[in-house]
């Protein structure tokens, strides 16, 4: 939260309600990087092509981010790689068994209406409140 700027939010969240819209109005899909990672990962069909090119330019886009400001990129990690594989992959696993990621229930569903993507946001956010709260209390973690 040390960089954090109000119009970098805005015009972030601005960005992923657009491509969200977007893709709606195009594909007529509803927009969850879990789904569209996974469908482009384990089915070949009409609907490859948008995903494959959807991922594109989210890889194009961080790419062009780093060129342009590498500043705003600077990550460090503050655990392990295996630490953060396993929350990968608990990540993943959490996706698929809720059907639905932050981003299809967290922004599209709920923007929607969706009863069933409340409860899963409210499900998915509290689990992440509560393991964040867990790892802390057993490593001694900030």
């Amino acid at each position: 939260m040390d960089n954090f700027t109000p119009f970098s939010a805005l015009i972030g969240g601005s960005m992923i309600g657009l491509s969200a819209a977007l893709l709606l109005a195009t594909e007529g899909r509803i927009l969850g990087i879990s789904g569209v990672l996974g469908g482009a990962l384990t089915r070949l069909g009409p609907d490859t092509g948008w995903r494959l090119r959807f991922l594109a330019g989210l890889a194009s886009g961080g790419l062009l981010l780093l060129a342009a400001a590498p500043s705003t990129v600077d990550v460090v990690l503050d655990r392990s790689m295996p630490v953060v594989a396993l929350a990968g992959l608990l990540v993943g696993f959490g996706t698929r068994m809720g059907n639905g990621c932050t981003s299809g229930h967290g922004v599209c569903g709920l923007s929607r209406f969706s009863p069933r993507s409340a409860v899963a946001t409210a499900t998915f956010m509290a689990a992440g409140f509560l393991s964040v709260g867990v790892f802390r209390a057993l490593t001694g973690g900030v």
